[in-house]
């Protein structure tokens, strides 16, 4: 690491603010050039511990990153995880407030429900599986508290900005179907994304590490590096199959699985 205890607490101050502010604050990739993603981390770990300490509680964990293309578009080779808060739970079909986020977008993706921890370096597929209560289709509403690109330098966010930023962690709409776990072929379960009755995006499970399930393997694993595991009744999504969908003022979103089932929320 190479920020400091002081410097991680004063990212984690700003960024809990820009959240609180719906205003968002300078590249902390600039601020710090040289941070490396434990740093990351330990600022997302100083900005949980506010919003907990403000009463929220935690109700499950987000992998994103998982998909080639994003990973190129910030240059990096792994994905990233963040932490969700009971109060990014929207119900299926809710409608999200005006002012409520800042940039909002959204993601499609298959969530687990999990009836057991899982936890651990050497945990394996087996041990997923096995764990998992549930899965479920969701969308994943994503913001930044951190500006998308510099104004100055036109540099964009790198996976610090995004990592500290509890990986643009904002809201989550889970749907009403569950299914087993090996009720089917994760890997071929897709979904047509519409914005005002528009297809936007389409994608399929496999876009995720070619398997959701080894998106839980890893984020378990990652988990295991900084003493945290998954707990029994927490939701995890798995990473997006597709690119974020902007989601301004007016938007209707609509995320048909198949017969995996539906889910949607709608931006005032």
């Amino acid at each position: 690491m190479t920020l400091s205890e002081e410097e991680i607490e004063r990212a984690a101050a700003d960024l809990f603010s820009a959240d609180e502010n719906r205003r968002q604050i300078g590249l902390l990739t600039i601020r710090h050039p040289d941070m490396t993603l434990d740093d990351a981390y330990a600022v997302q770990a100083a900005l949980v511990r506010r919003k907990l300490a403000a009463g929220r509680k935690v109700i499950g964990w987000k992998i994103g990153l998982t998909s080639k293309a994003m990973q190129s578009a910030l240059n990096i080779d792994i994905p990233d995880s963040g932490v969700l808060l009971d109060d990014m739970a929207f119900d299926n079909g809710a409608t999200v407030p005006p002012g409520r986020f800042i940039q909002p977008r959204i993601e499609a993706e298959i969530a687990f429900v999990m009836k057991a921890p899982l936890a651990g370096e050497n945990v394996t597929r087996e041990d997923v599986i096995a764990a998992t209560d549930y899965v479920a289709p969701s969308l994943e509403i994503l913001d930044t508290r951190i500006l998308r690109a510099d104004p100055e330098t036109g540099k964009t966010r790198k996976i610090g900005d995004t990592i500290s930023d509890n990986a643009a962690n904002a809201g989550i709409v889970l749907g009403e179907e569950r299914h087993a776990i090996d009720a089917c072929d994760l890997r071929w379960i897709g979904a047509i994304v519409s914005r005002n009755g528009e297809v936007e995006e389409t994608g399929l499970g496999a876009g995720v590490l070619n398997d959701p399930v080894t998106g839980i393997v890893w984020l378990a694993r990652r988990m295991a590096i900084y003493g945290q595991k998954i707990e029994p009744g927490q939701i995890i999504l798995s990473g997006s199959f597709i690119r974020p969908v902007e989601c301004p003022s007016g938007s209707r979103i609509h995320a048909d699985f198949g017969p995996f089932g539906t889910v949607s929320c709608d931006f005032a």
